[in-house]
């Protein structure tokens, strides 16, 4: 894979503003974190409802109660999955979060009955499937907001998504660098881009990065550091490789066009969705 300057130069531009927003989202505040998240998942919903149907011609023909109504159940298991951080007034926003999960839940499968035609098994199956990659994801990410409940990184609550992020970040970066100048192995078919001098360079760059600016420069332990970043290059990997398979069977190059040279939400995000979910498994068991 040769190294293409013009299009590392769009792709680094684009990342700056990108980095930008992220940060102002991830630093801010609770609110400020939730809100980037929600957006997020409204997005990375519809570029996969998007891919589905293309994949899949009659998902196209969902009613809208089965297309919004999974959206907003996702949605609310987001903010079931919040902590006491999130008050309003007497009520506790993961408490109003399950109401919105249930009710949105009974709607869909109300409509599955009632348009059963537009909603057969296979249909469901397609919405389900979205609930766990993205919706599931987004929701655990709620919880790593706290550094699950402070067992893990002593301080800010954002330290842990932080470092999520800046693992999946330096990986990817590491991976495109190492396999840019010195990548000959194809990885996987599903990728024709990735190579395994690539993928193999990037994780362990990306681990140490990750280990030594945390606990060189944060004082932050060695053990949750390198969980995460090794948790983090292998399922990011994983996540990549699973939505280009999504797109090579949609027959897309690109998930969405919202960040020139990067793609779309699920382009940007296709790493940190199953990277996500495996670093919360592995902390939610260790710790």
């Amino acid at each position: 894979m040769a190294f293409n300057f013009q299009t590392f130069k769009t792709r680094a531009l684009t990342a700056v503003v990108f980095v930008l927003v992220m940060l102002a989202g991830l630093l801010w505040n609770p609110w400020s974190f939730l809100f980037l998240f929600s957006v997020i998942h409204l997005g990375c919903w519809i570029e996969y409802q998007k891919i589905v149907g293309l994949i899949d011609s009659e998902y196209r023909q969902i009613s809208p109660f089965h297309k919004y109504g999974i959206i907003l159940a996702g949605w609310g298991f987001m903010l079931w999955m919040t902590d006491s951080n999130y008050p309003i007034a007497d009520l506790i926003l993961y408490k109003i979060g399950c109401w919105i999960f249930w009710v949105s839940m009974g709607v869909l499968i109300i409509s599955a009955i009632l348009f059963f035609k537009k909603n057969n098994p296979r249909l469901l199956a397609h919405s389900v499937m979205g609930f766990v990659y993205i919706s599931i994801s987004w929701g655990l990410m709620m919880r790593l907001w706290g550094n699950i409940h402070q067992t893990v990184f002593m301080g800010d609550n954002w330290i842990m998504p932080v470092v999520l992020i800046a693992s999946i970040w330096i990986n990817d970066t590491m991976a495109y660098m190492v396999g840019s100048f010195i990548g000959k192995t194809p990885f996987s078919p599903i990728s024709p881009k990735k190579t395994w001098e690539g993928t193999i360079g990037g994780a362990i760059l990306a681990v140490l990065a990750v280990v030594l600016i945390g606990f060189y420069g944060f004082h932050f332990q060695v053990k949750p550091l390198l969980l995460i970043s090794l948790t983090a290059a292998i399922a990011g990997t994983a996540g990549d490789l699973f939505e280009s398979k999504l797109k090579r069977l949609a027959g897309v190059k690109d998930s969405g066009q919202i960040m020139p040279g990067h793609g779309g939400f699920l382009d940007r995000f296709d790493s940190l969705l199953l990277a996500t979910t495996a670093v919360w498994v592995v902390f939610y068991l260790l710790y």
